[in-house]
Parts: C-alpha cells; structure tokens; sequence
C-alpha cells in the first residue's frame, strides 16, 4: 500500500513568495507557466500545493496585500521623534515611489475588477486598512477623527497617478493637502468648519 507524501508547508511558502515577487515585478499571469519559471517548479507541483490556479493567485494576492501592510504599516506609524505631518510626508514618497509603486499597480488593478472573483471582499478590506494607523498617528496631533480624510486624500491622489502617471503633479498636491492638514490642526478647525 502506497502512502501520500505529506505536503511541506516550507516548500509551499517558497513558491508562494516566489509567485508574489513575480506578481509584484510583472503583474498576476494569466497562465501558470511565469509562475512555474518564477518558482522553479512544475505546474504539478503548483497544482498539488495550491490546488486549482484562483487559488494560487488568491493566495499570491493575500501573500502581497501581508507585506504591504507590513510595509505601509511601518511607514504611516506615527514616530516620537518626528511631526505626524512629516511623516506623512514621507510614507507619500515611499508608497508612490519605486518600493510602493509594484503594490499600488497590483493593488489598483484589483479595484477595477468588476466581478471581483479572486476576493470579492477586497474594495471594502482595501478601504478600511490604513485607518487604523492614520487615526494613531492623526491623534498624535489632536486630531484622529481627521484620518478618514487623510486616507480619502491619499487614495484619491494614487488613483490618479494610476490614470495619468503624472506623479510631479500629485506630489504638489499632496503638499498641499499637508499645508492645509498642518491649518486644521494648528486652529483646530474641521474642514467643514473652515470658512
């Protein structure tokens, strides 16, 4: 009698990390193949860890979406020895720069997907991630009920860079957005407040 082998869940996390770089670099394929090259596996192989290919890109999707929050995370942590509003400023440059750029691209061609098959719960997740730490670090100003507005500010401004590539421009109106961030919270003014 022939007994399966036991899946090594260290051979399957290997893969997995091998697909979300590749994913990350050139986009989620539409066939197994670039992920067979990226893993130095075989589509059996793949099969036999994942199970079906939705599920291995689901997987490679859920395997990114955890280091961008680990990565983002870090950045709009709010930091004693600096202004929240500094380091916003800095998280704005990272994300939209050459370490961010691979998940907003993943990410963003995510939210356009209409059916939302691979994770249909994604917009909403996507939406509320980075509230948690923007009302920490917005608190560290006075000011946590303002993180809504600052996570709608960011996500607008990404948006358009991913529709017009025009980064020079959404920087200067990220600057802008903090000067009259840097207002709010001098006064104590809420933007509906401010005349």
């Amino acid at each position: 009698m022939r007994v399966g082998r036991h899946k090594q869940p260290e051979i399957r996390d290997r893969i997995l990390n091998a697909c979300v770089d590749h994913a990350l670099a050139h986009g989620l394929p539409d066939r197994l193949e670039p992920f067979v090259k990226a893993s130095g596996s075989s589509t059996r192989m793949l099969i036999y860890h994942f199970g079906t290919r939705d599920a291995l890109l689901y997987e490679t999707l859920r395997r990114a979406r955890q280091r961008q929050r680990l990565f983002y995370g870090s950045l709009l942590s709010a930091r004693q020895d600096e202004p929240y509003l500094v380091t916003l400023r800095r998280a704005w440059q990272a994300m939209t720069g050459p370490e961010g750029r691979p998940y907003l691209s993943m990410f963003g061609r995510l939210r356009e997907d209409t059916e939302q098959q691979l994770w249909p719960t994604f917009k909403r997740e996507a939406t509320t991630d980075w509230l948690q730490p923007l009302e920490d670090g917005m608190r560290t100003v006075g000011r946590p009920e303002l993180a809504t507005l600052v996570l709608a500010a960011i996500r607008g401004l990404i948006m358009d860079i991913e529709a017009t590539g025009d980064t020079p421009r959404a920087d200067r109106a990220f600057d802008d957005f903090l000067a009259a961030l840097a207002l709010m919270t001098a006064t104590g003014r809420t933007a509906t407040g401010a005349s």
